[in-house]
């Protein structure tokens, strides 16, 4: 487990005030670990990663000249982006698929993957951020996740969604930008709600008043390369114009719809 690097960071201007984030991105685990009981098919699922977000996120990264920080394990392990009291921070059961490895798990391995591979990630994230935001100027946070085109039978017509808790600094415009392609249904924290006490955009933003969005994708448009490229050349120019807004370069803190912070 050791030999297990849980984070890849990838390097770019930090000067440009701009920091990408990847939760989910792969759908490995550490050799310890096995399959955690699963089949090898459940690893091409999204209960194990966001599929196609780690492509998305290195074109972008290359594109902006940018760091972007990467998840290497799969939300299977642990999922980094719920809070450590989170019920739902390593799942036993995931959109039906019974996870053997994780129940029944004692208090000492929970604690393990925390220490093993959450917290590092996390720390990793608190590092490039400290780095890009280290003139004093908040760096402009843009996190990437997939979502899939049906739930439990219902298709989800959206093509993108941003998910956001109160700060609207970077979603109003960015909502905007996405919404003038008429071609494009985007949702508006759907098909999910943004606020969730915790998670990444709390931990490292929202309780520090830096500016962020959070952009899902559905996704079948990015399950290829094609898909990807399309996507890439899409937001880059929208990532650029956001970065180039003096007002989403400063610490503002905003009250959360999850409840106040520090309880």
């Amino acid at each position: 487990m050791q030999d297990f690097v849980p984070f890849e960071i990838i390097e770019g201007d930090y000067g440009a005030g701009m920091v990408l984030l990847a939760d989910h991105a792969m759908n490995r685990l550490p050799p310890a670990y096995g399959s955690l009981g699963l089949p090898e098919s459940a690893f091409q699922r999204h209960i194990a990663f966001d599929i196609g977000i780690e492509g998305l996120t290195r074109q972008l990264a290359a594109r902006l000249g940018v760091p972007a920080v990467l998840g290497c394990f799969s939300r299977l392990l642990i999922d980094p982006n719920r809070g450590e009291d989170d019920p739902t921070l390593i799942m036993k059961i995931s959109d039906g698929a019974i996870i053997p490895g994780n129940y029944p798990i004692t208090g000492e391995e929970w604690n393990r993957r925390l220490a093993t591979y959450h917290r590092p990630y996390h720390r990793a994230v608190e590092r490039t951020l400290a780095k890009a935001g280290a003139s004093g100027r908040a760096p402009l946070v843009l996190s990437l996740h997939s979502f899939t085109p049906a739930w439990k039978g219902a298709p989800r017509p959206w093509h993108a969604a941003v998910l956001w808790d109160s700060d609207h600094r970077a979603v109003v415009p960015l909502l905007e930008m996405l919404r003038r392609d008429g071609s494009l249904v985007i949702g508006d924290n759907q098909p999910y709600d943004g606020a969730l006490r915790g998670d990444t955009m709390y931990r490292h933003c929202m309780t520090s008043g830096t500016p962020h969005a959070l952009l899902e994708v559905r996704q079948d448009l990015i399950a290829d390369e094609a898909g990807i490229t399309e996507w890439a050349n899409r937001l880059a120019p929208m990532f650029a114009a956001l970065n180039g807004d003096p007002s989403l370069h400063e610490y503002r803190i905003f009250p959360s719809r999850t409840g106040p912070y520090g309880t």
